[in-house]
């Protein structure tokens, strides 16, 4: 298990409203367990969802996020697959909304020995609440 800092840029434009952009910098773990790297870093106030923690699960070309936190009301997972749709649920502190995730581009060059980004565009609908393209790009430094 590697100790690394990264940058995370986030975007998300939602149909008829407005933008928001976030971009922190954190610190994470990334290890390889079998055929897949593992990456986990916390959330942050600029984030929205604070004490909460994040992991993607990264295989050749499929990545898998769930963010998990004692008390934070959020507990979802997303596959992203490029060309795939995923059908679940998003945890809020209200109860789950169904959710659909559809990627439209899923880009991962993260190495074990460090160095590398992961981009990730798609395509969200909350259950008639929210439509929107999000972006996440994570990069190693």
């Amino acid at each position: 298990m590697r100790e690394i800092m990264l940058k995370i840029k986030s975007n998300q434009a939602v149909t008829g409203g407005s933008d928001d952009s976030v971009e922190f910098i954190t610190e994470a773990k990334l290890y390889k367990k079998g055929e897949a790297m593992y990456l986990i870093y916390d959330e942050s106030e600029l984030s929205g969802i604070p004490g909460c923690k994040t992991r993607l699960k990264m295989k050749a070309n499929e990545i898998q996020m769930k963010r998990f936190g004692m008390g934070t009301g959020f507990n979802s997972e997303i596959k992203f697959k490029k060309g795939k749709r995923y059908m679940g649920f998003y945890d809020t502190p209200f109860g789950p909304i169904e959710m659909e995730v559809l990627t439209d581009r899923l880009e991962n060059t993260l190495s074990e020995e460090g160095g590398g980004h992961v981009n990730i565009d798609y395509s969200v609908s909350l259950k008639g609440l929210m439509e929107g393209r999000n972006s996440i790009n994570i990069t190693m430094m």
